[in-house]
């Protein structure tokens, strides 16, 4: 039985029970049990935030531990790219430079691998900013790897062609040293014989009695024989691996078109033909379309002071003959 509870009233001088009504004892249990709950709630948050469970513990050391790999992983993925970009390094200027192959460009190494979709799945996986940077650096580390095979496998197959390919680049005078009155004039700015205006003379100029023999500088397909405009009699070969040479003024022919020629093949005879002052061979060298200086071609067939002789020959500075 609960216990009565009184009071002192000074009108009456006397102490007086204390009336409880149902609805203050009402309001005194909510607030007593409202009290509780957040009371307890505020020390189950105490709770969790400062004592962990073992559960919570292990996941703890577990992240922890993964985080550890990642940059360790990291640090290797750096070290591969390394080595990787010091390869490519090699296979652009060195492998391909000496077998005369186009470069690898760099966006085609590094195209983007991947899709937007994988990335977005991977975002809603557990440590996702984690796990799509090391798949974005996987990708593309795959993808460099992959273009660096092929372009090992294309240098593989360009060496065991390598000695087809030195078969065909123009490598020799067109007309022999022995036939040679002078190399007339060779690449650069030259004054023109009949305008008398400066011009780029894309070739050189090889003087020569009429009927002198011209030799094919290389293996190749005949693609024209006859007449040019301003060129005269004049035969074109097409050697292939992106190289043609171009020989005018001549007398005669000795060659039709499509026929395949080898290295020192007579293809025709100096003469003095179209806009020519003068017997010569006009001799031209292109490279992927486009003209180039023909006194790089000669390694085959000069010794280094023969070859030192016609470089001083054909910087020559006056006029051409054609």
């Amino acid at each position: 039985m609960a216990r009565k509870k009184f009071y002192f009233n000074p009108e009456t001088i006397d102490y007086e029970e204390i009336q409880i009504t149902f609805s203050k004892r009402l309001r005194q249990v909510l607030f007593h049990t409202l009290s509780g709950i957040l009371l307890g709630i505020a020390f189950f948050f105490l709770f969790v935030s400062i004592i962990k469970s073992p559960k919570e513990k292990e996941l703890a050391q577990e992240k922890s531990r993964i985080e550890g790999q990642y940059k360790a992983l990291k640090g290797q993925i750096k070290e591969m790219q390394a080595i990787l970009s010091d390869i490519e390094e090699r296979d652009n200027n060195l492998y391909r430079v000496v077998l005369q192959a186009e470069p690898i460009p760099a966006d085609a190494r590094r195209a983007a691998g991947g899709n937007i979709e994988y990335y977005e799945r991977l975002m809603k996986m557990t440590n996702s900013e984690i796990v799509i940077e090391t798949s974005k650096q996987f990708n593309e580390l795959r993808k460099q790897l992959y273009v660096q095979s092929r372009s090992f496998d294309e240098i593989v197959s360009l060496v065991k062609n390598h000695g087809k390919m030195l078969e065909c680049i123009p490598a020799i005078q067109p007309v022999l040293n022995k036939d040679l009155t002078r190399v007339a004039s060779g690449w650069g700015y030259r004054i023109d014989p009949i305008y008398r205006t400066q011009k780029f003379h894309y070739g050189m100029d090889f003087t020569a009695p009429t009927e002198t023999e011209i030799f094919a500088t290389g293996k190749g397909i005949v693609t024209k024989v006859g007449w040019e405009q301003g060129y005269g009699n004049s035969i074109k070969i097409n050697h292939g691996y992106g190289y043609e040479t171009f020989y005018a003024h001549l007398s005669d022919f000795n060659v039709k078109m499509g026929q395949t020629v080898i290295r020192g093949e007579v293809i025709g005879y100096v003469g003095n033909t179209g806009k020519s002052t003068g017997p010569h061979l006009h001799y031209e060298v292109h490279q992927k379309g486009v003209p180039v200086n023909p006194q790089n071609f000669y390694s085959l067939d000069l010794t280094p002071e023969e070859y030192d002789r016609m470089v001083q020959l054909s910087e020559n500075y006056g006029q051409t003959l054609d």
